[in-house]
């Protein structure tokens, strides 16, 4: 005979409140309902599962392995409810979405207030980290990350690709002059990332590592900076490209350039198993034909 997944639930109340009398507050049942929940698990099992004293409970060795395969369990009987429960219903619930700030400035920011008119009841979380983020440790249901995917255990959707360009001011080039091949940037002040060493290798034929005079680990920092007329930077067109368009800033080495490095790759990753892949699919959906790569 199986138990109960009602009768689990009380017995997982019981170990996680720390006793008979608190799980039934909690679960606003008797007191009696509990203790005749939890001696009926363990007659079925035919085991002791919790130690009970005048004070509290603790687990035995062999309640402690159940308990956990349990709360596994209960978790997975619950996402297959609510899947079920909300089929053919709008999205709803958390999301919980990372990206590299410059991503969040230019790319998202701009979609949210309609992405938020369509779903009204997904409530967005955002949040912004420079490095790649371990998602079950962030509670992060969505990243969006540039560059080469290396973790296989991650689902990714690409969103596109966004090229990258060598750029400076104006104002910068004409008193600095304009670099016309690779080696003369070693003439100029460049400016570059503290880390990861991928982003100050430059997608240009020929090119030699450079040491750049001001690094920032945060891309919409060196975009400013070079927007100062602090020096020429390698960003991606998803943050530059209106800057480019409105002449704030000047494309350099074109002819040079390389435009398959793997840095262009913009993809969105989740886990599979995720329980709020209706959240993820819509989120997607709304903003991959709506960025501006």
């Amino acid at each position: 005979m199986r138990t109960r997944s009602d009768d689990l639930e009380i017995l997982l109340t019981v170990v996680d409140s720390g006793g008979f009398t608190a799980a039934a507050e909690a679960l606003d049942i008797q007191v009696a309902r509990v203790s005749r929940a939890v001696s009926k698990v363990e007659k079925q099992l035919g085991v002791s599962i919790l130690n009970r004293t005048t004070r509290r409970v603790e687990l035995t060795d062999e309640g402690r392995q159940f308990i956990e395969s349990v709360r596994v369990g209960l978790i997975k009987i619950q996402l297959a409810e609510e899947e079920i429960i909300t089929r053919g219903e709008l999205p709803k619930g958390r999301l919980r979405v990372d990206a590299a700030s410059p991503f969040v400035f230019h790319q998202l920011i701009p979609l949210i207030q309609a992405f938020n008119q369509e779903y009204p009841h997904i409530d967005l979380e955002l949040t912004s980290n420079e490095g790649f983020v371990d998602l079950l440790e962030k509670k992060t249901d969505l990243a969006i990350r540039i560059g080469v995917l290396n973790d296989s255990t991650l689902h990714a959707r690409l969103l596109g690709r966004s090229l990258l360009y060598i750029v400076a001011t104006p104002d910068y080039l004409s008193h600095r002059g304009i670099p016309k091949k690779c080696s003369d940037l070693v003439k100029h002040d460049t400016i570059g990332f503290t880390g990861p060493k991928i982003l100050n290798v430059w997608p240009l034929k020929g090119f030699e590592s450079l040491s750049p005079i001001l690094t920032s680990s945060n891309g919409e920092t060196v975009r400013q900076l070079t927007l100062a007329g602090n020096g020429i930077a390698c960003l991606s067109g998803f943050m530059v490209k209106k800057d480019i368009e409105e002449g704030r800033l000047i494309t350099l080495l074109e002819s040079e350039k390389l435009t398959s490095t793997g840095r262009e790759q913009i993809n969105a990753v989740f886990y599979k198993s995720s329980s709020v892949a209706k959240r993820i699919s819509a989120f997607i959906d709304f903003i991959q034909p709506k960025l501006t790569l």
